[in-house]
């Protein structure tokens, strides 16, 4: 069987194109911000908005590590998130969230409890496995991550890196090194009054391979925009039917993970917001392969600004958002991969592929 990918094919909705950034800060509302230690090899990203976001979540890998994902589910009482945290450092990077919790406490953000002066930031999160990549975790009784929590939220902004930053520092995805990734969407005239913003952030650690295996091609090039990832060869050959071709190999459960936060300017509910949750993992279906598997913990949270309406017919204006969210997330997924620098064994992209 011949696989041929043809690079001068877009495929999304007619009229979409990246946002002025290019990046998940282009939806109104959302800032990002990166904290890292290189010693450690490891780092935080955080998605902090402007205003309280409505939320959604879905998990879809075998081994996930998450914080305050159970309160997003529709059923329960609270709409609204005041941050979402992606971070390295496995278990322990959980503890992000404990920090971006203090900062936003002290600033009086988060769901206030009746006539008390007392705040409860909502900041759901999200951890990858970067512990055995070589950096020193030797941290005893003070693991980084608080802290990097804290001063990823000082950090937060519109403008922010890709590739060796935040979560995506110490990140490996297949045989290349990882990253973080971001990308955006926008639809003119899409919603009620307005237009349709949608973006991606991804840290980019995937047990399997994000290029198709024996070429330099990205699965993700077809997606691909204004030469984001590059001049990318057409890939014309025999596809390898090795399942496993590219991919960690010799990897333990638990050693890898995607985790992603899609935004977008839309009036949703939390039901709402959970379904393009559920739509956008197929976005890291288009980026790798294969996917969510035992040995990772894909997670993809939505978030939305709420700062536009959906038109009359909100059902296909809901699959149109997240048909546009999975192609931002298999876009984000591969720029992480594609901007990522070597560190120390792991090697990037550009360095094996010679761009």
């Amino acid at each position: 069987m011949l696989y041929h990918t043809p690079m001068t094919i877009t495929v999304s909705e007619p009229g979409v194109a990246p946002g002025p950034l290019n990046l998940i800060s282009d939806v109104d509302g959302i800032r990002v911000g990166n904290a890292q230690d290189h010693t450690v090899r490891s780092g935080v990203s955080i998605v902090l908005p402007e205003w309280p976001c409505t939320g959604g979540v879905d998990i879809r890998g075998g081994a996930p590590g998450t914080r305050e994902t159970d309160l997003l589910n529709p059923a329960c009482l609270v709409d609204k998130v005041d941050a979402v945290v992606l971070s390295g450092g496995s278990v322990y990077g959980l503890d992000a969230a404990s920090g971006a919790t203090a900062w936003l406490s002290t600033r009086g953000r988060g769901f206030r409890m009746g006539a008390s002066a007392m705040v409860a930031p909502i900041v759901p999160a999200a951890i990858l496995f970067d512990l055995s990549n070589g950096g020193d975790k030797g941290w005893g009784m003070t693991p980084p991550y608080r802290a990097l929590g804290i001063a990823a939220c000082d950090a937060a902004g519109r403008e922010f890196q890709l590739g060796n930053t935040g979560a995506g520092l110490g990140a490996g995805a297949g045989m290349y090194k990882g990253g973080l990734g971001s990308a955006s969407a926008v639809l003119k005239g899409a919603l009620d009054g307005g237009d349709l913003q949608v973006g991606a952030l991804v840290a980019a650690n995937p047990f399997g391979s994000p290029v198709i295996p024996g070429s330099s091609t990205f699965w993700a090039a077809p997606f691909a925009m204004n030469n984001e990832l590059g001049v990318q060869a057409a890939h014309s050959g025999v596809l390898d039917r090795a399942p496993m071709a590219g991919s960690k190999l010799h990897a333990a459960p638990g050693g890898n993970t995607t985790i992603c936060v899609v935004a977008t300017n839309a009036i949703l509910t939390k039901a709402q917001a959970q379904r393009v949750a559920i739509m956008a993992h197929d976005g890291f279906a288009r980026a790798v392969r294969p996917v969510h598997t035992p040995l990772d913990g894909d997670v993809v949270f939505c978030l939305a600004s709420c700062t536009t309406a959906l038109p009359v017919n909100e059902h296909l204006s809901l699959s149109l958002i997240g048909g546009i969210a999975a192609d931002c997330v298999a876009r984000a997924l591969a720029r992480g991969v594609y901007e990522a620098k070597s560190l120390a064994h792991m090697r990037s992209y550009r360095d094996i592929h010679g761009v």
